[in-house]
């Protein structure tokens, strides 16, 4: 009998930086211990085609499983489906107030509150600046629950000369939260 693979969903919003979602599937896909699940909202897919002049079609492709938004009856929904958590990249405003305020609106919201409530991983990565209160309380809200804010701030320190370089420094450090084999994607800190 074969081991399960370790399963992640990737949920992508219409805030700017869907380069970070597409590059975690990319990432996911070169693992084969790894399953990925894809959710995207329609203001994501705008987002996509603007700011990675990629369609639909390409995305899906590359994901193990995709779901609806609006499929509230799909198998990330229910907490007996085991993941091992879930990643919003990007995280619009929208989306962060609803996963801090348990309004599962759509799947994005419903999939990060089942793995909050499962205590799983839930890695939110928003793009908005600058903060006001609201958005600042529902981090925190988000946080205290159990959540990870990562917001996608590039590290300097690696001397980064690409966006690319950039990206994969941000997704290398967040799929290593959950246990992703992330060798290559960046340089970790190792002191001066």
């Amino acid at each position: 009998m074969s081991e399960q693979k370790k399963r992640l969903v990737i949920a992508m919003t219409g805030a700017t930086g869907a380069i970070y979602g597409v590059r975690m599937l990319q990432v996911l896909r070169q693992q084969p211990d790894w399953e990925s699940h894809l959710l995207i909202s329609s203001a994501g897919l705008l987002n996509l085609k603007y700011e990675q002049q990629m369609k639909r079609s390409e995305l899906y492709a590359l994901a193990d499983v995709t779901h609806g938004v609006n499929d509230i009856a799909a198998s990330i929904a229910s907490g007996s489906f085991k993941t091992e958590g879930v990643v919003v990249a990007p995280c619009s405003m929208k989306t962060l107030a609803a996963i801090a305020h348990g309004f599962g609106d759509n799947l994005i919201s419903r999939s990060a509150d089942v793995a909050l409530k499962e205590r799983r991983r839930v890695v939110i990565m928003p793009r908005e600046t600058p903060l006001n209160l609201a958005h600042i309380r529902n981090m925190a809200s988000v946080t205290e629950m159990g959540g990870i804010i990562f917001p996608p701030m590039p590290a300097f320190y690696n001397k980064a000369n690409s966006i690319a370089t950039m990206v994969d420094e941000g997704v290398g450090r967040v799929l290593n939260l959950f246990g992703v084999n992330v060798d290559g994607l960046y340089t970790p800190w190792e002191g001066l």
